[in-house]
């Protein structure tokens, strides 16, 4: 628990984005109160401030404003910072430096190495990870929420012209966009990522029927899970199972999130934690 007002939080964000999403799931399962700033995704004056492009974008200040970048840096910094009473924001922040590397398409881009490790010393990881493969399954299904399962939502989101439509329609009324650019962006939108999610597909090596894909991982999770426990976590979720959540919300609404619910076994798991999340809000 924080005393009122000693962390303030502020996220820009596409609502749309599944890295935002997770950001979100976590900021609220934690009772963090936030404010959001909705980004407009093609002119982005709203992030005019930051060298960095990308979304989500956490400005927190807990004393000294600090920028966080990164959703998973974003998450296991403000993490740690909840649990560890020793060390300053500023100096969690620290412990994840950015990396440039060149990705196989020749683009240079920030890694963050340790990004799912909390900074935390002996007695205060024995608290949060009774035992170690706990921190271990902890970190390999929060990596696996980023390398894998976020790739599959394009791709089935955007599987047919009649889906790259209905998803822009919800894109263009939940995002910030003028009139006539919401317009164009819902028509042109569709149609580019149409193409774009046939490219994806391809650099991920995916079913021609992406739909597979997507049940595969979700019921590899379930399985994970198990079923002698509500969540990953346990009896509350862990930094797992909100990431997972946090990724698949974003489809809510769609026809991809109306199939998943249908061929998998993942129901019961995603209402727990509907449910844990919004008392955690109220």
């Amino acid at each position: 628990q924080l005393p009122a007002g000693s962390l303030q939080l502020t996220l820009y964000q596409y609502k749309t984005c599944p890295f935002c999403s997770k950001v979100r799931a976590f900021l609220d399962y934690h009772g963090l109160p936030y404010e959001i700033v909705e980004v407009n995704p093609i002119m982005r004056k709203e992030i005019k401030f930051s060298s960095y492009r990308k979304v989500p974008i956490l400005l927190a200040n807990a004393g000294s404003p600090l920028q966080l970048n990164d959703s998973s840096v974003i998450i296991s910094a403000i993490k740690t910072y909840l649990v560890s009473k020793r060390n300053s924001l500023e100096e969690i922040v620290s412990f994840y430096p950015p990396m440039k590397t060149v990705t196989e398409q020749g683009k240079e881009v920030f890694e963050y190495g340790n990004k799912y490790w909390l900074m935390l010393d002996e007695k205060e990881t024995k608290r949060v990870y009774p035992v170690k493969e706990v921190r271990v399954e902890e970190m390999k299904w929060r990596k696996w929420a980023d390398d894998w399962l976020v790739h599959l939502i394009s791709p089935n989101v955007y599987r047919t012209p009649r889906e790259a439509l209905a998803s822009f329609d919800y894109i263009v009324r939940e995002g910030k966009f003028g009139t006539v650019e919401g317009f164009f962006a819902k028509y042109m939108g569709a149609v580019a990522m149409f193409f774009v999610s046939k490219r994806l597909k391809k650099r991920h090596h995916l079913q021609d029927n992406v739909r597979e894909d997507l049940y595969e991982a979700v019921n590899e999770w379930v399985k994970a899970v198990g079923k002698h426990r509500l969540f990953m976590g346990g009896n509350q979720p862990n930094l797992a199972d909100l990431a997972v959540y946090g990724v698949l919300r974003v489809m809510e609404g769609l026809e991809a999130f109306d199939d998943m619910m249908v061929h998998t076994k993942i129901q019961p798991w995603y209402q727990r934690m509907e449910e844990v999340i919004q008392k955690a809000e109220v």
